[in-house]
């Protein structure tokens, strides 16, 4: 394994070198969702952090804690990227919350249907009826 930099890295390469999302946008996605935080604070994708940080993860069914014990600047095998980082805190979240989560995900009911195109001479004259001119 390449020696660990003490040079701070943007967060969301090291949570895709270190293997907790598998790509560098989903850890983007979940940094701007809020899902990750450093240091107990909500953290944006280009927070720059150093050995010694904690972050915390919720990822889909699991939340994380992390503390950074090296930094790395190239993809690295899984087994080394796992010496990245102590996990401190590992739980999966409850049934209740993943079926509350799944609930806020869905979209809302849609209102009333709007009738495709221009209205008709019949609909127009209804309208006018209805407003009183």
């Amino acid at each position: 394994m390449e020696k660990p930099s003490e040079k701070p890295v943007r967060l969301d390469k090291w949570l895709q070198t270190a293997r907790i999302f598998k790509t560098r946008t989903r850890a983007h996605k979940a940094c701007e969702e809020r899902r990750i935080t450093v240091n107990g604070e909500a953290a944006k994708s280009a927070k720059m952090i150093r050995v010694g940080d904690r972050i915390t993860a919720k990822t889909k069914n699991r939340y994380r804690e992390l503390v950074v014990l090296g930094i790395v600047f190239k993809s690295i095998p899984a087994r080394e990227a796992k010496e990245l980082y102590q996990e401190e805190k590992s739980e999966a979240l409850s049934e209740d919350k993943i079926d509350s989560m799944k609930k806020m995900r869905q979209p809302k009911k849609a209102g009333p249907l709007q009738p495709p195109g221009r209205p008709t001479k019949k609909d127009r004259r209804k309208f006018i009826k209805i407003r009183g001119y």
